[in-house]
C-alpha cells in the first residue's frame, strides 16, 4: 500500500514540558489505524501535528503530494449568520461554482436572438455540464442528504451557527468533513455528541471509505467495528498491533506480564553479577599477597555488567482513580414511578409515559437526540414539571446528579475550592481525596475553567461520590473518560448498593451493567428486561412485526406491483396467444427497468426501481409456470 503520511522521530514540547518524543510510524492508504491511550498522552498532538495544525520540535512530518488531510477538530472559523446548509455546501464549492454557471448560461439562452450566440453559449454550457457530470454534480444532494440524515442533523440545516450549541457545530464539522472525503480522514473522539443510530450509521460510513482513517476514541465497540490495527501511545512510545481493540487489549496484557517476566529475570542476573563481584573482590583483598588475578577478574565482570542494556520495569499498575460510591441509607422498594407523563416545548416530546424503577435496578435510557432523555431526568429532579400525569420519587431517595456538561462554577474557582463548596472537609484532606481522583499536588489549584474534558468528568466523579446518595443518575458518564478511567467507574458502578439510571450512548458500557434497557422513540417508552445487545435485538423483531402487521392491515387499499400483473390460476382457461403477449410485455418492462438501474445515480429512487423489478420478476415468473 502506498504510504500517505510518514512520521519520523518527532518531539513536541509544551512550556518546556515534553508532550511526544522520538515518535516514529507511517499511515498508508486504506489503513484504518485506532490511536489509543491514557488522557493526556499526546493523541490530539499527534494529530495536530500530522495535520499541519502544529509544527513539531524536532523530526519530520512527511506526506504523500496531493494529500488532503481533514481533522475533526478543524471546524473551519464561520460567521455567526452562516447557516448549516451552507456550511457544508463548502464541500462542494467548486461544483457549486459550476452550477450556478450553467443556470446562468440557461438564462441568458431564453434572452439570446442571435443564432450564433446561441451556438456559442450551447457549446459553453455543453462543457460546463460536462464537467460538472464528471465532478459527480448531479450526486450532491443525494451524499448531503445521505450525511445529513445518517447524522440526523437535518433539523440544523437552516439553522445559524450563532443558534448551535458546541454539540451541534461538532457535528456539523463532521459531516462536512465526510463530505469532504480527504484522502487521510483523523477523527478525534467522534462518537461524543452522537446517538445510537448516528454511531452505528458511521461505523459503516467509515467501513465503506475509500481513504485512510486513524481515530481516536475511548468507544471500545465503535473501535472494534471500524478499524483493522492499534497504535498504542504509552510513556512517549508507539506501538503497532494489527488486531482489533478487543485483541489488543488481551495481546498488551501478555506483553506486559512477557516484559516484567524478562525484566525480573534480569534483575536476577544483575543481582547474582553484583554479588559474585563483591564476592570476587573480597577473595582478591583476604589473599596475602592481594590476588590481582581475581581482581582482574571482577573488573572484567564489571564492565560486562555496565554493558547490559538494562530493561525498563513495565508498569502493571498504572495510576487510577480510586473511585466508591457510598449508598448510605437504604431507599424503599419503589425509587421512582412515571404515570402517564406528557412533556412538551415547542413540540411534543412524550405522551402518556409510563414506566417504574424499584431498588437496586439498573436502568439505562436509550434513544435518538431530541426524544426527551435529559428531559426524564430534569423531571425527577424537579427542574421541570410534566403537563399531564405524575412523577414520583421515593421518599427516602437521596439522588446523586451527574449532569453531562453542567459543571456549575464561578471564572475564577479553582478545583479544590468547587471540590469543597458543599463538603465540610479541611484542605489536607479535600487534596487527598482529589490525588485519587489523579489530580496531584499543584494541579488542585488549577482553575476549572481550563480542564480538559477528562479532568471536567473525574471532578464531577470526586464531589458525587461524596454526596451519600442511593439513587444515581448518570448523563452519558463515560463521555470524556479513558478506557482506564471507564473501567474504574464501571466496577465502582457494579459495587454500589443502590438504583441507577443511566443515559448512555456506550453500547460496552450499556452491556456490562445494565439489566433493563427503556428505548425512547415515537414518544414512547418500552422497557425491556435484559442488556442492550438483547433488547435491540428485541425491538428489531417487534418493529419487524409491526410492520408487517401494518403491510397486512394496508394490503387491501393498496395495490401491489405482483397484484397490478394479475395471474390467472391453473383452473382459468389458458390463452396461448394472450399468455405469450403477456410475457412480452413482462420482459421488455424487466429490460426497461434494467436499464433505468444502471444509469440511476439517486439511492431512494434505485431501492423503488429495484423493489419493483423483484416483484415484476415474480410476475413473469407466474405466467412462464402457468405456460408451461
Amino acid at each position: 500500500m502506498m504510504i500517505l503520511c510518514q512520521i519520523q522521530s518527532v518531539k513536541k514540547e509544551y512550556s518546556g514540558t515534553t508532550i511526544v518524543e522520538n515518535l516514529s510510524f507511517t499511515i498508508k492508504d486504506q489503513e484504518r489505524l485506532g490511536l489509543v491511550g491514557r488522557n493526556g498522552c499526546g493523541k490530539s498532538t499527534l494529530f495536530k501535528l500530522i495535520s499541519g495544525e502544529e509544527e513539531p520540535d524536532e523530526g519530520f512530518i512527511t506526506k504523500q503530494k496531493d494529500c488532503s488531510i481533514g481533522s475533526l477538530a478543524q471546524i473551519p472559523s464561520v460567521s455567526k449568520e452562516v447557516t448549516g446548509i451552507e456550511f457544508l455546501q463548502q464541500a462542494y464549492i467548486h461544483e457549486l461554482a459550476i452550477q450556478e454557471k450553467m443556470a446562468q448560461a440557461e438564462i441568458a439562452l431564453s434572452k439570446e436572438k442571435s443564432e450564433t450566440s446561441i451556438t456559442r453559449l450551447v457549446e459553453q454550457y455543453g462543457l460546463l455540464q460536462d464537467e460538472f457530470e464528471q465532478r459527480n454534480g448531479y450526486e450532491i444532494q443525494s451524499k448531503m442528504d445521505a450525511v445529513v440524515n445518517g447524522l440526523k442533523i437535518s433539523h440544523l440545516k437552516n439553522r445559524t451557527f450563532e443558534e448551535m450549541s458546541g454539540g451541534e457545530q461538532t457535528k456539523l464539522g463532521l459531516a462536512l468533513l465526510l463530505l469532504q472525503k480527504p484522502d487521510l480522514l483523523l477523527l478525534d473522539e467522534p462518537t461524543n455528541h452522537l446517538d445510537l443510530h448516528s454511531i452505528e450509521w458511521l461505523e459503516q460510513f467509515i467501513q465503506q471509505y475509500s481513504g485512510a482513517v486513524v481515530i481516536i476514541s475511548h468507544d471500545r465497540y465503535f473501535l472494534d467495528k471500524t478499524i483493522t490495527s492499534i497504535v498504542d501511545l504509552e510513556d512517549g512510545e508507539l506501538t503497532f498491533y494489527p488486531c482489533s481493540y478487543t485483541e489488543f487489549a488481551k495481546r498488551k496484557e501478555e506483553k506486559l506480564m512477557q516484559e516484567f517476566h524478562a525484566y525480573q529475570e534480569q534483575q536476577k542476573k544483575i543481582k547474582k553479577m553484583k554479588e559474585a563481584i563483591k564476592r570476587l573482590r573480597q577473595w582478591a583483598n583476604e589473599a596475602n599477597p592481594p590476588n590481582e588475578k581475581l581482581f582482574r577478574k571482577a573488573k572484567s565482570m564489571e564492565r560486562a555488567l555496565a554493558k547490559i542494556e538494562r530493561l525498563k520495569k513495565p508498569v502493571l499498575e498504572a495510576k487510577k482513580m480510586n473511585l466508591t460510591f457510598s449508598s448510605g441509607e437504604r431507599s424503599g422498594k419503589d425509587v421512582i414511578e412515571f404515570d402517564q407523563v406528557s412533556k412538551r416545548f415547542d413540540e411534543l416530546l412524550f405522551n402518556n409515559l409510563s414506566f417504574s424503577l424499584f431498588h437496586r435496578n439498573r436502568m439505562a435510557i436509550v434513544g435518538d437526540n431530541g426524544t426527551g432523555k435529559s428531559t426524564i431526568f430534569k423531571l425527577i429532579l424537579g427542574m421541570e414539571k410534566p403537563d399531564s400525569g405524575y412523577v414520583n420519587v421515593g421518599s427516602s431517595c437521596r439522588i446523586g446528579y451527574l449532569a453531562q456538561d453542567a459543571l456549575q462554577y464561578e471564572e475564577n474557582d479553582r478545583v479544590i475550592d468547587l471540590f469543597r463548596k458543599d463538603l465540610e472537609m479541611p484542605e489536607a484532606e479535600a487534596r487527598h481525596v482529589l490525588a485519587t481522583f489523579l489530580f496531584y499536588g499543584a494541579d488542585v489549584f488549577n482553575k476549572v475553567s481550563g480542564l480538559s474534558g477528562g479532568e471536567r468528568m473525574r471532578l464531577r466523579l470526586a464531589i458525587l461520590m461524596h454526596q451519600s446518595c442511593n439513587m444515581l443518575l448518570l448523563d452519558e458518564p463515560t463521555n470524556h473518560l479513558d478506557i482506564e478511567s471507564q473501567e474504574v467507574l464501571e466496577d465502582a458502578l457494579r459495587e454500589f448498593n443502590g438504583t441507577i439510571l443511566a443515559i448512555s450512548h456506550d453500547r460496552y458500557f450499556l452491556n456490562q451493567l445494565f439489566t433493563k434497557i427503556a428505548w425512547l422513540e415515537n414518544q414512547e417508552i418500552t422497557v425491556f428486561d435484559g442488556s442492550y445487545e438483547w433488547a435491540k435485538e428485541k425491538r428489531k423483531e417487534r418493529v419487524v412485526h409491526e410492520e408487517d402487521s401494518k403491510q397486512k392491515s394496508d394490503a387491501p387499499k393498496n395495490t401491489s406491483v405482483r397484484q397490478k400483473e394479475k395471474v390467472p390460476s391453473i383452473s382459468e382457461e389458458i390463452n396461448e396467444e394472450e399468455w405469450l403477449q403477456k410475457l412480452d410485455l413482462l420482459e421488455k418492462k424487466l429490460e426497461k427497468l434494467d436499464e433505468q438501474l444502471i444509469h440511476e445515480k439517486n439511492m431512494e429512487e434505485m431501492q423503488r426501481l429495484y423493489k419493483e423489478r423483484q416483484s415484476t420478476e415474480r410476475a413473469y415468473l407466474d405466467w412462464y409456470k402457468l405456460l408451461s
